[in-house]
């Protein structure tokens, strides 16, 4: 009980300092804000309302949390679950019911995967929603794991260099999402999930499996997690550190009009100790390179 104890206050600590720093570092969450709290019923988004209403007990800044669920009627939901367990904990808390569930199964052929098009209707449901109640930014939960595997899986499946921003100004500029996990790993969120016996509602209800190409990334990067730790994190950073100018973007920069300029005095070192053959009549002895580091 004891080790039980301590790994969970390990797991907390961690968790909060990440979670600060990343709110911290992309300014997300400023005095009088009110945060959003998608609570799906999953792991990611227990851990972020917990974290967040302890952020805002310790913040120098107030500001307001409300957690938010949608009720999307799939069948055998436990809509009896969340707003339990929030009255309980004495969290406010909004329960929206919105059918999305026939929408989807109308408009997905059978056997197909019905993730994105649920995930978009979700997300509207969800922008119009926190309008409606006055918050000025969304939390979602989603961790260092999911940004690293939408990253690859748009290079591998759309080509683009393209992931999911800690921070986020939706398309009409209505609504700013925020990822406060972005920091943090999902075996660290699993593991305190898992101490505090939250009341997890699996998303398989409407019978839909997980992203088949996603599954595949989470399997990929696990071995490599496993076999080389600390890689995650590693892809991860090179998202907040770019070179344009090592990429192959033209609309982002400007590789037509690249220009020598060989006025600075150049980082030089004496050209020694190999046997050159040339057809120009040049003495190539002394020859000097540039240092190109």
């Amino acid at each position: 009980m004891n080790t039980k104890h301590n790994l969970n206050n390990k797991l907390e600590k961690k968790i909060r300092h990440l979670t600060g720093k990343a709110i911290f570092d992309y300014n997300m969450i400023e005095e009088g804000d009110k945060i959003f709290c998608g609570l799906s019923g999953g792991k990611d988004s227990f851990v972020m309302l917990d974290t967040l209403l302890h952020l805002q007990r310790v913040a120098p800044i107030k500001f307001e949390v409300v957690a938010v669920n949608l009720d999307q009627k799939q069948p055998g939901f436990p809509e009896e679950i969340l707003p339990n367990y929030l009255k309980q904990k004495g969290i406010d808390y909004y329960i929206v019911d919105k059918d999305t569930y026939s929408v989807v199964k109308e408009k997905v052929p059978e056997g197909k995967t019905t993730c994105s098009l649920c995930s978009r209707l979700r997300r509207g449901s969800l922008y119009g929603f926190a309008e409606k109640i006055g918050a000025t930014k969304i939390a979602l939960g989603h961790h260092m794991d999911d940004i690293v595997e939408t990253l690859l899986m748009n290079m591998f499946n759309n080509a683009k260099l393209k992931a999911m921003p800690p921070k986020l100004l939706s398309d009409d500029k209505r609504n700013i999402i925020i990822r406060p996990l972005a920091y943090c790993r999902e075996k660290d969120i699993a593991q305190l999930a898992e101490i505090n016996n939250y009341p997890i509602i699996p998303c398989n209800l409407c019978g839909s499996q997980e992203n088949l190409q996603r599954k595949k990334i989470k399997k990929m990067l696990s071995g490599w997690d496993q076999e080389t730790p600390g890689r995650i994190e590693s892809i991860f950073k090179s998202t907040q550190s770019v070179s344009l100018s090592q990429l192959a973007d033209t609309n982002l920069f400007d590789f037509s009009n690249l220009m020598l300029d060989r006025t600075m005095e150049p980082k030089v070192q004496q050209f020694e100790g190999a046997a050159i053959s040339s057809s120009n009549l040049i003495d190539i002895k002394n020859i000097e390179i540039i240092d190109a580091s």
